[in-house]
């Protein structure tokens, strides 16, 4: 970049949920017989069992997270990142100080209190020979941690005697992945500390987390019939119950058990299930303070906030989103434009349409992901385009050579494409799995569009789309991993990278890199019409006839004694010069008409051709002039 950017970034987010109405983010409550403390803005507040406006409990420049009472609610242990690290710390529930408690390192994390309020429990690696945490305790008054006895946990709560222990046995490296069913899993034991005997809580390898023990009960989160609902298992009966049921599709991400009830935090609310009567209520929470991060000020777009370059089509400007702002940086001479100006909106992926006049990207600014077109200056009116219902979040807009339309991808791995001026958009296609993009792009007629889609078998394969036909067809067959499609600019060809030594790892699991060797990709080129004289058609050095030698050598003669004086050469250079002439002149006039894509489907891949260059870990092609491709090459992925 030129030089550094400034731009105001000006936060208009409502402070209270009682005069705004919007939903906060209240994270990770725990609730004693009278409060309820949180997570809010990376700092903890609290307020009353029945709702009201917080005050803010912590202020510390670090963040602090996991906030749990004592038993008897005078205290609240919190995991604190104030000197780079995650500590334990301990404040008390009126305000105050907060007090350290751990100093190793390694990372401590806080899950719980020991029954009888003089210990908190917490997880650490520090003593572990890979990175995974087990349970320890810390004196409240400070001294030493000490370590339970057992191999790896996590999340844990003490029964009522300190006697027993309910616990995650191990982690989930992706805690979000909803609706997971593989080797993770996590469940919930229960474990004698007095001899290490395990007891199960019975389970159908549903995701259980976050155990609270309640007098006979041990309460949980679990996903087992769907979204992530409260459960209770009897340790008299052994049976397990649900006891609150998710019922808007909102899984419940946290939960904490206090006096009577349990505090259960839901998309960013609150709820209070009364452990007596079994009703939950929301709790209305309103908060109201000098929060750091919604003032306005000025901050750097720095390198690391850079993202979605796109050049203009001359290349004299380029494209860049940052900060959620959209920017026209010029290549050499003028100034640097925010062509949105929204600091309080999400503005992402831009643009630029190849005749330079509209910029396209995807904006949050009507409270859903939309497509906004706007001219390339900034200004003028903004044309918005609804990308329909369900709500999603969209990426890659490609603009069609014509300008007129845009091929996009969604979250829920579909490709579109949409007409800007009808602005209905239309399905080109869904995924098998999610991984890498579609690697879209336009025939130069705007009339196909060539993806690469994955296969049952995790391979993927080309794809073109007709728009004419509202239909696609495979062109590769599927035994090589196919990837990178673009079209030659004459409409003849469609060049794509495929490689034949990807596939699934031990150590990648579902990633179409290994572990063990290096992946390599060659380019190859699909003749689209069946008319079409391969390109790459074979040479061969041919002996000529000793007759055929000799008729050339008496017209070199002849061309000799001519009256102008040129010999046979001369004049072949003559020729060959009017005929560069002609071709640039020829070249000028094809460049001039429309180009009309034929691609048939029959038999083209007795059309596929490999190019003559090396493989190498291609990451990109992209096509120059008719006749001319650029390949991108990565480092060798091992």
């Amino acid at each position: 970049m030129k030089s550094k950017i400034l731009l105001s970034f000006f936060a208009l987010v409502g402070f209270c949920f009682a005069e705004t109405g919007s939903p906060l983010l209240l994270r990770m409550p725990s609730v004693s017989s009278t409060q309820i403390v949180f997570n809010y803005g990376g700092n903890l507040w609290i307020v009353g069992r029945d709702g009201g406006d917080a005050r803010r409990l912590t202020a510390g420049l670090g963040g602090e997270t996991e906030p749990l009472f004592s038993p008897d609610g005078s205290m609240i242990a919190f995991t604190g990142d104030y000197s780079g690290n995650a500590d334990v710390y301990v404040v008390p529930s009126s305000g105050g100080q907060p007090r350290r408690l751990t100093f190793h390192p390694g990372a401590d994390h806080v899950v719980g209190w020991t029954p009888d309020g003089k210990r908190i429990v917490f997880t650490s690696a520090r003593n572990s020979y890979h990175h995974f945490d087990r349970l320890f305790t810390v004196p409240v008054e400070g001294g030493f941690p000490a370590e339970l006895p057992l191999p790896i946990a996590e999340s844990a709560s003490f029964s009522k005697d300190g006697t027993h222990i309910a616990y995650v046995p191990h982690p989930k490296w992706q805690r979000a992945w909803k609706r997971y069913r593989g080797g993770q899993t996590t469940p919930i034991w229960i474990a004698d500390l007095r001899d290490s005997k395990i007891e199960k809580v019975p389970r159908d390898n549903s995701n259980d987390f976050n155990p609270m023990w309640v007098d006979n009960k041990i309460y949980f989160l679990s996903d087992r019939n769907g979204g992530v609902s409260l459960f209770a298992y009897d340790l008299g009966s052994k049976q397990v119950s649900e006891v609150l049921k998710n019922d808007n599709g909102f899984d419940f991400k946290s939960a904490s058990a206090g006096p009577d009830s349990i505090v259960i935090e839901q998309f960013g609310k609150l709820l209070l299930l009364d452990l007596k009567t079994q009703q939950a209520k929301p709790v209305n929470v309103g908060v109201a303070g000098d929060i750091e991060q919604l003032r306005p000020r000025y901050v750097k777009v720095e390198q690391n906030r850079i993202k979605s370059f796109n050049l203009s089509p001359t290349g004299t400007r380029v494209l860049m989103e940052a900060w959620g702002e959209i920017f026209s940086i010029p290549s050499d001479k003028g100034d640097i434009r925010n062509l949105t100006h929204s600091p309080a909106v999400a503005d992402r992926d831009p643009a630029w349409s190849p005749d330079g006049r509209w910029v396209a990207y995807f904006s949050d600014e009507p409270g859903e992901y939309e497509l906004q077109l706007r001219d390339q200056t900034g200004l003028g009116k903004v044309r918005h385009i609804n990308l329909g219902n369900p709500p999603s979040f969209f990426y890659t807009p490609v603009f069609s050579p014509d300008s007129k339309k845009i091929v996009y991808s969604d979250k829920r791995m579909n490709l579109w494409y949409v007409d800007i001026d009808k602005g209905a958009p239309k399905l080109v296609d869904t995924d098998y799995y999610e991984g890498p993009s579609f690697s879209q792009n336009w025939a130069p007629d705007s009339k196909w569009i060539a993806y690469a889609k994955q296969l049952p078998s995790h391979l993927h394969a080309i794809y073109v789309y007709s728009l004419e036909q509202g239909k696609s067809y495979q062109i590769t067959d599927g035994m090589s991993d196919a990837l990178n499609p673009v079209f030659d600019k004459n409409g003849k060809y469609l060049y794509f990278t495929a490689s034949t030594d990807t596939g699934l790892t031990a150590g990648q699991g579902w990633d179409m890199s290994g572990d063990e060797r290096p992946v390599t990709r060659s380019a190859y080129v699909a003749v689209l019409a069946n008319n079409v004289p391969s390109p790459l058609a074979p040479e061969s050095d041919e002996e000529k006839v000793k007759a055929e030698i000799k008729e050339q050598k008496e017209q070199q003669t002849k061309d000799k004694n001519k009256p102008d004086g040129k010999d046979s050469a001369t004049a072949a250079d003559s020729d060959k010069n009017k005929d560069a002439d002609n071709d640039k002149d020829k070249d000028k006039k094809d460049d001039d008409k429309p180009v009309v894509v034929r691609v048939d489907i029959q038999d083209i891949g007795q059309r596929i051709l490999a190019l003559p260059v090396p493989a190498k870990n291609y990451l990109n092609l992209v096509a120059g002039k008719s006749g001319i491709l650029f390949l991108s090459e990565g480092p060798d992925v091992i």
